[in-house]
């Protein structure tokens, strides 16, 4: 499934980093960035979550929550919260079927790794529709951070 500006957005219920679970419909009423991640301790996605961290306050501004996803297990996400210092939500999609629900499953990754999901970016409005869609063809690239504040400065 290929999302795009203007879809409902797909719900879920995960489990965050401090174990507990985290719905889509607990956002209702305000924006949210969503994030996918490939893997927690690795250079471009640390990169990427400190990089969400040292900004977090202009989101705040921006009426906007900010959650991350990857397939790690929530003690590993726990582990590199800790590690990064991180300042939002960490939710392990596990068992994948949030990253495959959004379209951001990668069938193989680096080192024959299968099901790893992959860097993407959405802006979900107050009412669950998808208002901004970035799924990265190269894991090594980093989201468009002033694309997705311009959307979220617009939808205020």
């Amino acid at each position: 499934m290929n999302l795009k500006s203007g879809d409902k957005a797909p719900l879920f219920t995960l489990f965050s980093d401090t174990q507990q679970a985290v719905s889509l419909t607990d956002y209702r009423g305000q924006n949210l960035v969503l994030l996918f991640f490939p893997l927690a301790f690795t250079g471009v996605c640390t990169e990427e979550m400190c990089t969400m961290r040292d900004t977090l306050e202009a989101y705040n501004k921006l009426d906007a929550a900010v959650v991350a996803i990857s397939v790690d297990s929530p003690f590993t996400l726990a582990r590199f919260k800790e590690a990064e210092g991180l300042n939002f939500a960490l939710l392990s999609d596990f068992n994948k079927e949030v990253s495959r629900q959004y379209g951001v499953l990668y069938e193989r990754f680096v080192m024959e790794m299968q099901g790893v999901s992959k860097r993407a970016a959405f802006i979900i409005d107050g009412e669950g529709i998808v208002r901004y869609t970035e799924v990265l063809a190269s894991a090594g690239d980093q989201p468009d951070y002033s694309a997705i504040q311009e959307t979220l400065a617009h939808l205020q």
